[in-house]
């Protein structure tokens, strides 16, 4: 029962909103009918604010951490099933009819208290790939399939399983973007300032 609490904790934390919050908050519209239809930074970006953006990846961030500090109270294996749950519901969120973002953000989120070195390298390949190739996608991919690599060599099994397991999430979330990647129509980013 404590764990079945947990998982629904996490996922409720993970399902809020924050990129669609924002947008509708500072008066930019739904955030479903720009671009892509993301709910996350990506496509908040999109609507020209990189301040809205800034903070949807900072919330996005905090709430899977939160998920796995929360969890970690009653039992520090109960991190895990916080960080799986965060992860889905960041991705398949009820108040949005099982339609959310990718879930980068937030499972970086979740990195930080379960294996800190692993959300260090994947942000810093985040942003390297971000900036070399200007695509969020391939970001993502790569500081996904990164931390996956790295997690058996700096946490334990358990751990490293279910880093492994939210990476290839977010792998499988971005299949519509590894095609067009491939075929070259993938949209670019502009990290620059305005």
């Amino acid at each position: 029962m404590t764990l079945a609490a947990i998982g629904v904790l996490g996922y409720l934390l993970g399902s809020i909103p924050f990129g669609l919050l924002l947008t509708r908050f500072a008066g930019r519209g739904d955030i479903r009918r720009i671009g892509s239809g993301n709910i996350g930074a990506t496509n908040v970006l999109r609507t020209g604010s990189k301040t809205l953006a800034a903070l949807t990846v900072l919330l996005d961030v905090a709430k899977g951490m939160a998920a796995v500090m929360i969890a970690r109270q009653w039992d520090p294996e109960a991190g895990l099933v916080a960080a799986g749950c965060a992860v889905l519901g960041h991705m398949f969120p009820v108040w949005l009819g099982f339609r959310g973002g990718k879930g980068v953000a937030t499972a970086l989120g979740v990195l930080f208290p379960l294996a800190w070195p692993v959300a260090l390298v994947a942000a810093l390949l985040w942003v390297a790939a971000a900036f070399v190739f200007h695509y969020s996608s391939l970001a993502a991919l790569v500081g996904a399939a990164a931390g996956a690599m790295l997690a058996p060599f700096v946490a334990d099994g358990r751990t490293a399983l279910v880093i492994a397991g939210i990476a290839l999430l977010i792998i499988l979330r971005h299949h519509a973007n590894i095609r067009r990647l491939i075929a070259g129509t993938e949209s670019r980013i502009s990290l620059k300032k305005s």
